[in-house]
């Protein structure tokens, strides 16, 4: 194997290949990526058995036909730290052997024989799912904050995809939640036959978002019985899916919240970012004095002081105080595009529901807390 590749077109591949694999690995092939030429193009994969990335690039020169295996984060640190558009030329020595080259510089990788790199060839439907890759990449975002860590619960430790209906459209809806909060996001579809949802693990909605939003492609989704594949451009994500029933949600999702709060977006975050600085750990809640026309945050901390603020607002009912983990409201906040937050709520103790004028099709439910 022999070949010529400009050191910017490669490390775009390797940056998604390094992270997909483990750092602790019992198999040592699994910390390898695999460097195949053949019919003309250079197969880049990497595997944690879970998940699989395989890119295939076309811009780059062929001396050689051929196949290896080298260290996914020794190879992709060597192309970080050499300059910006350099020529890279790999040799093949030996089976065991890889010469790599560029300006002054020059490596000798050790390899690993390509025949131990697993074969992981799946069977996927022919007929795809196509979907807006800028409109999927904001249903991931918006969704992936609620995501679990709880391994107990398995099935909430990613999201729930799936189709939805509404006024006789259909809609492929994203939701995640770990009990203390939930994101639901929807972007509608032309046509979607035989659609199967799926819970997409946390490790897989991270790679799909650093993958798609490096390009302007489509998404087409394609399933198996037992993985989910996601082709975008000349890439290519292949996903085993969470084994568990996703729990039913839209019946924590408040229906009938009539205290209407409205709250210029930006500041709400600087305001929170402001009173939250008192807390060290950044752990201490955020309570809310809501008023006719302002609110007051509050936060105070056992060990460092307290912060206080207030802010204008508009709010249709009577007084109410309300508490609120702080990084939870963050996180939701920053995901709403629109100039003001919409808070709608009940009680102190009740769900609350926050949305988006801009993103009618998504919403957010945050339980308060005891402060």
């Amino acid at each position: 194997m022999q070949f010529q590749i400009n050191r910017d077109v490669l490390l775009k591949s390797l940056a998604i290949a390094h992270n997909i694999i483990e750092r602790k690995n019992t198999l040592p092939i699994l910390s390898n990526v695999l460097l195949e030429i053949k019919n003309s193009k250079l197969n880049i994969i990497a595997t944690d058995l879970d998940l699989l990335f395989l890119d295939e690039i076309s811009d780059f020169k062929i001396e050689k036909e051929g196949s290896t295996t080298t260290s996914a984060t020794v190879l992709y640190d060597i192309l970080k730290k050499l300059p910006a558009n350099t020529e890279i030329s790999f040799a093949l020595q030996n089976e065991n052997k890889l010469n790599i080259s560029a300006n002054k510089s020059k490596f000798n990788l050790l390899c690993l024989p390509v025949d131990n790199f697993p074969n992981l060839n799946e069977s996927f439907s022919t007929d795809g799912l196509n979907i807006n890759g800028t409109k999927f990449l904001s249903l991931l975002n918006k969704t992936k904050i609620s995501m679990s860590n709880d391994e107990t619960r398995h099935y909430l430790n990613g999201i729930y995809i799936h189709l939805t209906e509404s006024e006789k459209k259909s809609y492929l809806t994203g939701v995640a939640t770990d009990s203390h909060r939930l994101s639901s996001s929807s972007i509608s579809l032309n046509k979607a036959d035989n659609f199967k949802p799926f819970i997409l693990p946390k490790k897989t909605v991270f790679q799909l978002c650093n993958l798609i939003q490096d390009n302007n492609d489509d998404v087409v989704l394609k399933s198996s019985e037992t993985k989910i594949q996601f082709q975008i451009g000349k890439s290519k994500i292949i996903s085993k899916v969470i084994d568990g029933k996703f729990p039913d949600y839209k019946k924590v999702v408040p229906q009938n919240n009539k205290k209407i709060l409205r709250v210029d977006t930006k500041d709400f975050i600087n305001s929170v970012e402001r009173v939250i600085t008192v807390s060290i750990d950044r752990k201490e809640g955020v309570k809310i004095a809501l008023k006719k026309d302002q609110i007051e945050l509050f936060v105070n901390s056992s060990s460092s002081g307290e912060g206080k603020e207030n802010l204008k607002a508009s709010y249709n009912s009577e007084d109410l105080t309300v508490g609120f983990n702080s990084r939870y409201l963050l996180d939701i906040a920053s995901e709403i595009k629109d100039q003001k937050l919409i808070m709608n709520l009940n009680d102190s103790v009740s769900p609350v529901l926050i949305q988006d004028n801009s993103d009618t099709n998504s919403y957010f439910v945050i339980m308060p807390m005891k402060i």
